[in-house]
């Protein structure tokens, strides 16, 4: 069984059943010598990668800085769940962005999926890529909410087949008596998220971007250009990018106070026989149920259950990934009591306050643009968010831009210390109210 966390491993990447099977990968150097560019991006994922590809795209010239691997955070490490929505009760900020932004920001949460679809099928990128997903009610009252969800996605236009599954249906969907019913949607899916990355990172690299991998930046120095110190070499840059996420720690402390690194954590089943596994989820959804503490699982391209959830605040990792998380995948499944765990780890991602994304640029040094704290919406609206920042950059402004960066966002107060105690004690809130009600 693989050791949880481990930096390393044969490739550079974490010990995952992703990293386990992404096959070769690319190698880009360490940066070296001084170097210029219109943009620098800062940050190897699927936020970087892409806010590279559609800058090259639009004629600048563009370095990415990479800490570690390409895909080696959070994009390289999640469920693979590609699924359509912003944040969490959008509706809310509706005081902030009036009912148009409020509009923009429900067809960006659908857009952003078909985007992620579009970049696959026009370049080639082999990501195991299957349609289909079912959002699960664990109550009557999310059942019966599903409905309303459902007619609000006719309204906003929605193009793609939905049907709601009844509890007396669901093992139609999945082989589970936990569930109150689903909302089957045609239009999200699941994919396998290292491959995809290192596969935006190929384009982005035969694009022009100058890609440098093994290079922290040490050193940010502002100014009419930015200039970036690592340990062999510099660049200079009219702009820069910060698509750190929840590894930017003091790169630049106006950001990191307001995100949260959260841990979250993956199991993978040694591979299912074929039978069971379509008897488990018959047409090869990705799955994702309501609790606050949410679970999230899906077949993979070998016939795997990856089971996956459970996000600390604490941070803290458990010391047995595996022992953590089996006995939640059990009570889903239990007739997998005698299957077993291949693989196990974790990774962080950014959560933020009001579980919205961070998009926009420093007010003290507008040359600086940055996107972050995706709360568990990464893989669609990374790539999002990266079209709005390259069109600012380009343009001098993006409408979509101006309608996420009205949305406030707090900085945790206490600093390192009580960020992770204050929002641990917020979803314990939110738990319990979950358990009462």
């Amino acid at each position: 069984m693989n050791q949880p966390l481990s930096l390393g491993g044969a490739n550079g990447h974490a010990p995952s059943y992703y990293a386990a099977s992404v096959g070769a990968l690319p190698g880009y150097p360490s940066l070296e010598g001084d170097l210029h560019a219109d943009v620098c991006v800062i940050g190897g994922g699927f936020t970087g990668v892409n806010t590279a590809i559609e800058l090259a795209q639009r004629g600048l010239s563009v370095i990415l800085l990479e800490a570690r691997r390409i895909g080696w955070g959070a994009s390289g490490r999640n469920g693979g769940q590609l699924i359509r929505g912003i944040g969490h009760e959008i509706g809310g900020f509706a005081r902030y962005v009036g009912q148009e932004g409020l509009k923009y920001l429900e067809r960006a949460g659908i857009d952003s999926v078909e985007l992620v679809g579009r970049r696959i099928a026009e370049h080639g990128i082999d990501c195991d890529l299957r349609w289909g997903f079912c959002e699960l009610a664990n109550t009557k009252a999310q059942y019966a909410a599903f409905q309303a969800e459902q007619e609000h996605l006719v309204g906003l236009g929605y193009r793609h087949p939905t049907r709601l599954v009844a509890a007396q249906d669901m093992q139609q969907v999945v082989a589970s008596r936990v569930y109150a019913g689903g909302l089957v949607d045609m239009g999200s899916g699941h994919l396998h998220p290292l491959k995809l990355v290192v596969g935006e990172a190929r384009l982005a690299s035969s694009l022009g971007v100058r890609i440098f991998e093994q290079s922290p930046v040490r050193e940010l120095r502002h100014g009419d250009s930015v200039t970036l110190r690592c340990a062999a070499g510099t660049v200079r840059a009219g702009r820069l990018v910060l698509a750190c996420n929840a590894h930017l720690e003091d790169l630049e402390p106006r950001l990191s106070g307001k995100v949260l690194p959260a841990g979250s954590y993956i199991i993978a089943t040694e591979p299912l026989p074929e039978a069971l596994a379509r008897q488990l989820i018959p047409d090869n959804l990705a799955l994702c149920d309501q609790k606050v503490g949410l679970d999230y699982y899906r077949l993979t391209a070998d016939r795997r259950l990856l089971f996956g959830g459970a996000c600390h605040y604490s941070g803290r990792d458990p010391v047995d990934i595996a022992g953590y998380m089996r006995p939640k995948m059990l009570k889903v499944f239990p007739q997998l009591r005698d299957i077993g765990i291949d693989f196990q780890w974790g990774g962080k991602i950014g959560i933020t306050a009001n579980r919205f994304p961070q998009v926009g640029r420093l007010r003290q040094y507008p040359n600086v643009y940055y996107a972050q704290g995706y709360s568990g919406h990464g893989l669609n609206v990374t790539h999002w968010t990266a079209r709005l920042l390259a069109e600012a950059i380009h343009a001098g402004h993006s409408q979509g831009l101006d309608v996420f960066s009205a949305v406030p966002h707090m900085t945790f107060p206490g600093g390192r210390a009580l960020r992770a105690p204050l929002l641990a004690l917020g979803m314990f809130w939110h738990r319990l109210r979950e358990v009462l009600g």
